[in-house]
């Protein structure tokens, strides 16, 4: 006979054990994940694995919280760096879509050629073509930019990734209220429970606020800019952190590698950028406010 004391000790063990099963098929879950990401990572070209040490993927779409199956906007995929890795890890449940800058927004700068200015348009619609050369996932590719997004994608992204392209948006918000724009979009693409990722060239909070032309942003700078486009900071992490770039207030960040802007033949300066390595950057994660 089965007593109150018994049936009740019974039910406990029943329930921690269950407890303990789900928290076990999680954990599984998510070393299978780490794993695969890993395995990934790790089967690219040489050259790409060469800045892994200062752009740290694996760590960085693990704090992200990037899934297989996911819908992810890469903002700014440039030549694929990321974009590769998401692809082949999203696979193909999942679905990549490349945002550019809005065309307008290039000859903002002021140093292209009307040559380069076409191709980086182009770049948006040729970004399928980019991720088949770089993964045979299958996964759903599309390019838009950020004035460009179908109202359809509205509420269907899990993750939107800002790595290395705010700075940017900022330097014409105050012209173009680029950033702000760009914000606005990320906002409606993203689901209720969707997360933005953001990894920055950073400065200190000791700085003074600044537009972006550098390269840097304070990330006091960039968690203002997201509350008022209706975002919260979820959590903030040193992963891409780099204590030995101390830029001057005059400093710009492609003085190190791999761009070494301003060092030329001079293999001091080309030392003295390569004892740095690549920039100092924040990592920073956000979500839409409850």
């Amino acid at each position: 006979m089965i007593t109150k004391l018994k049936l009740a000790t019974l039910s406990k063990s029943l329930l921690i054990g269950s407890l303990l099963a789900a928290f076990s098929a999680n954990t599984l879950a998510h070393d299978h994940g780490n794993k695969a990401l890993q395995s990934i990572i790790e089967a690219r070209p040489a050259e790409m694995q060469a800045r892994d040490q200062y752009r740290n993927p694996q760590e960085t779409l693990d704090f992200f919280e990037v899934k297989p199956g996911m819908t992810v906007a890469e903002a700014l995929p440039g030549g694929g760096w990321y974009s590769g890795i998401l692809a082949d890890y999203l696979g193909k449940d999942g679905a990549l879509y490349g945002i550019n800058y809005v065309d307008s927004m290039w000859a903002r700068f002021g140093f292209f050629s009307e040559e380069r200015i076409t191709e980086m348009k182009a770049a948006t619609k040729a970004f399928p073509g980019l991720v088949a050369e770089l993964s045979d996932s299958g996964i759903a590719v599309e390019g838009y930019t950020f004035e460009t997004i179908p109202e359809a994608l509205d509420g269907t992204v899990d993750r939107v990734l800002f790595i290395r392209a705010l700075h940017n948006l900022n330097r014409f918000e105050s012209q173009a209220g680029t950033l702000t724009q760009a914000l606005k979009a990320t906002y409606n693409m993203l689901k209720s429970d969707g997360l933005v990722g953001v990894v920055q060239h950073a400065v200190a909070e000791s700085d003074a606020d600044n537009d972006g032309s550098r390269g840097y942003l304070k990330a006091s700078q960039v968690q203002a800019a997201f509350e008022a486009a209706g975002f919260e900071l979820v959590a903030s992490s040193d992963i891409n952190k780099n204590p030995k770039d101390e830029p001057t207030a005059s400093d710009i960040v492609w003085r190190l590698p791999p761009s070494y802007v301003g060092v030329g033949d001079d293999a001091d300066k080309k030392k003295a950028a390569d004892a740095i390595g690549e920039s100092n950057r924040m990592t920073l994660l956000f979500k839409k406010k409850s």
